[in-house]
């Protein structure tokens, strides 16, 4: 199975503890599809929040398409998200109960359908980001010195 990556969130790997990933569908409109398949979209700020029994995308920026004229709709929209009512429940659950935050990570086509990569994460303390930092950091000078020594 072929995927095209539209958009990534590479914000939320650095303030989150992501623990699992779901894949959901996303309710969108003609225009916004084109615009997506265009690269026009922002997940830096966007969040999902369940209302309900229904899930849904706030703050994800699907700029209008160009030749949309009419029938672009508002950029920051809310959308909804395609779950099974097990999933939806399970989330819920850990959301109310355990603390967790459900954030988007990617927007990709399959098949020709849009879909959104969302998980379950748990906020990071600054002091988890300084030390994930410091291990990117030293990571990179190993290999750079593994680099330069062969």
């Amino acid at each position: 199975m072929e995927e095209k990556v539209l958009a990534t969130n590479r914000k939320a790997r650095h303030d989150f503890f992501i623990e699992k990933s779901y894949e959901a569908g996303i309710v969108l409109v003609g225009t916004e599809v084109k615009s997506l398949r265009r690269g026009k979209c922002n997940l830096k700020d966007a969040y999902v929040e369940i209302k309900d029994g229904e899930v849904f995308v706030e703050g994800m920026h699907i700029s209008p398409y160009e030749m949309g004229n009419i029938f672009n709709v508002d950029p920051l929209r809310r959308r909804k998200l395609l779950l099974n009512k097990a999933e939806i429940r399970k989330l819920a659950r850990d959301v109310d109960q355990k603390g967790f935050t459900i954030v988007p990570l990617k927007a990709y086509l399959v098949r020709g359908r849009v879909k959104l990569e969302i998980a379950l994460a748990r906020g990071k303390k600054l002091y988890d980001k300084r030390d994930a930092m410091a291990k990117r950091d030293s990571d990179m000078r190993i290999r750079k010195a593994l680099k330069d020594y062969n």
